[in-house]
């Protein structure tokens, strides 16, 4: 795990070039604290920060190379180095124990056509001088980042946009990323906030050189329909339990200490008890709320950790803990990002990170096995009855209730509000609504657009939901947040919130041969009336202990509605939304502003308090990269 950044001019490089890259390599030292590298030869100039996970020797540095010919930088993990080494290269002598020497051999003798083979995550630019030809590709999910801008100059990639900003004169703010922002609390994962930074797509490779360019996609999540009858129920958990296993183990090797994430749900714990398959007394982490005890799951924790006995330790944490890193969140954000429960993970990677550098965990389950409370929601919209019925004529109820997150009753009633405003909908159109924070209109009253800004956002929206193509198969919802959701929100605040604490996290259930079995499975393997995520519950049920089963699963909720009531109204007046700022900035309406306030300090907050959130983070980031 570490950063990488380069360029290619359309002219010789220069020193000024050389330094701008420097300062990009410096701006992403948390990415790579143990070595920093150059290389520069005539139009090209690559960077790389280094994690050393695998071969922590000098000999594994980077830019690496095995001859004149090729320089690679690396971002990430290809767990099945060593077989594609026995099965491709066995007759060359590696000089390292890294993937990342495997990595350049197989590109060396075989060309792009080794992506297929790699099993892991990764973004990585190898440039062959011979040819003069650089080549950028990114892993099948886009676990790891890759920003890419091109100017006059030439291009110029990077894994964080605060490396890419060094290369970019002018930053301008893309108007339609941002109303795409405002809706989902984050942007879509090819999306940008800065006019002209694109980000190469998961799955695919860019070929540049100064006479052409040319992107290829490798791999995309398919739907397979054709295999919905190829096991029985029985047989399908069979599979998933020997391909998770096999998922986990490849997942194990480190030269560093590694341990996992435990929640108390479903997901992490099956991680865990597989894990601990391969390794005595793993390290496992849970993260205790003292303040919040309805979210506190612990106790679930500690059930997983003692049938395993792994080496557990648990933080616990107060709503002040949360406070005192909230800065250090703000600031590491370089490109705005507003799910709040990046907090959670922050916090939960600085204090793992005392103890090691690699962890596992349970993220991608939700998206791919329907765990979300929606997919539920979903499912009883599409099978229809009385109840349904009832909801959606209730809506002018419901749209006069008070409505918030912080109360049982007051979150049931936004739910049955956000339920019935979703029964009016298409149901593509029902998934956005229900993926998203703030509504569209409200989106339109907030910030400033035009008429062709909003033609271009509705025709990005479109091509986010060009999964739908009807409403019988429940695998294109998942297919949906695969692409939308998991990408843009899920990677990205696992990444960028480990990365801030040069921790890496690797997830064994987005192993790709467990997500292309997965959608190979009939959707009520996956989801029925009665239970969500119902195959990845039924496959693990022996191993886990019965307690997890018998209670209901929270998410933790960050206390923003209190925080903004109390300790962080005066920076939400006098700061982040301050009026004077708002009106001088002219990128959004100050009336919807301060409604916005209002609502937020009333007793009938709905979804305010996430709204104000991602102003904040906006601001901030506003704030830091065009005021500084």
């Amino acid at each position: 795990m570490c950063g990488i950044a380069g360029y290619y001019l359309k002219q010789t490089s220069n020193a000024s070039f050389e330094q701008k890259l420097r300062s990009a390599s410096a701006a992403m030292q948390l990415r790579g604290p143990d070595h920093e590298g150059f290389y520069f030869n005539n139009q090209v100039g690559l960077a790389h920060r280094r994690l050393s996970i695998i071969d922590t020797s000098a000999a594994a540095n980077q830019p690496f190379s095995v001859d004149d010919r090729y320089q690679i930088v690396f971002n990430g993990e290809i767990f099945n180095y060593k077989n594609l080494y026995e099965t491709y290269l066995s007759d060359e002598h590696c000089n390292t124990n890294a993937d990342t020497e495997v990595l350049l051999r197989l590109y060396r003798r075989y060309g792009t056509d080794c992506l297929n083979w790699l099993n892991g995550f990764f973004a990585f630019a190898i440039y062959d001088k011979h040819t003069n030809e650089l080549i950028l590709a990114r892993d099948r999910y886009g676990k790891k980042p890759l920003y890419i801008f091109e100017s006059v100059d030439g291009l110029f990639f990077a894994s964080e946009m605060k490396a890419l900003f060094t290369f970019i004169d002018k930053k301008e703010i893309n108007p339609v990323s941002l109303a795409l922002y405002f809706q989902l609390n984050y942007l879509p994962p090819q999306s940008s906030m800065i006019q002209g930074v694109k980000k190469l797509a998961a799955g695919q490779f860019m070929r540049y050189s100064s006479q052409s360019q040319e992107i290829n996609t490798y791999y995309k999540i398919q739907i397979h329909p054709e295999k919905y009858s190829q096991y029985s129920y029985e047989q399908a958990q069979a599979n998933l339990t020997n391909l998770l296993q096999d998922a986990v183990q490849r997942r194990m090797v480190s030269d560093v200490p590694l341990g996992a994430f435990l929640s108390g749900g479903i997901d992490s714990s099956v991680i865990v008890a597989l894990a601990s398959r391969f390794k005595d007394k793993l390290h496992t982490f849970s993260i205790g709320y003292k303040d919040e005890p309805f979210f506190d799951e612990t106790k679930y924790a500690q059930l997983v950790a003692k049938r395993y006995q792994t080496e557990h330790t648990v933080f616990k944490l107060s709503n002040d803990d949360f406070l005192t890193h909230l800065d250090d969140v703000l600031d590491y954000i370089d490109e705005p990002f507003a799910d709040s429960s990046a907090l959670a993970v922050y916090i939960l990677s600085h204090y793992t990170r005392k103890h090691v550098t690699v962890a596992l965990s349970g993220d991608g389950a939700d998206e791919l096995f329907a765990g979300y409370n929606k997919y539920a929601a979903e499912l009883k919209m599409r099978n229809g009855g009385l109840a349904n019925q009832a909801v959606k004529n209730l809506l002018p109820l419901w749209s006069i209730l008070p409505k918030s997150r912080n109360h049982r009753l007051t979150n049931l009633f936004r739910q049955m509000h956000r339920f019935a405003i979703g029964a009016q909908l298409p149901f593509a159109e029902r998934h956005f609504n229900w993926c998203s924070i703030t509504p569209e209109e409200q989106v339109e009253r907030l910030i400033k657009s035009n008429k062709k800004d909003r033609k271009a956002f509705q025709t990005q929206k479109t091509e986010l939901l060009q999964a739908f193509t009807s409403a019988n198969d429940f695998n294109e919802v998942l297919l949906t947040d695969m692409n939308l959701v998991l990408k843009g929100d899920m990677l990205v605040k696992v990444d960028t919130m480990s990365m801030a604490n040069s921790l890496e996290i690797r997830s064994p259930f987005l192993d790709h041969t467990i997500v292309d079995f997965a959608f190979g499975l009939p959707a009520d393997y996956k989801i029925n009336a009665q239970m969500k995520k119902r195959i990845v519950q039924d496959a693990f049920r022996a191993i886990l202990p019965a307690e997890l089963y018998q209670r209901p699963k929270h998410g933790f909720e960050v206390p923003l509605l209190k925080w903004f009531r109390s300790e962080l109204r005066s920076r939400i007046e006098n700061e982040w939304l301050n009026d004077s700022f708002i009106q001088d900035q002219q990128l959004f309406d100050p009336v919807y502003i301060r409604s916005l306030k209002n609502q937020l300090w009333s007793n009938s907050p709905g979804d305010a308090a996430a709204q104000v959130w991602a102003l904040i983070v906006f601001q901030h980031w506003y704030k830091k990269y065009f005021t500084a």
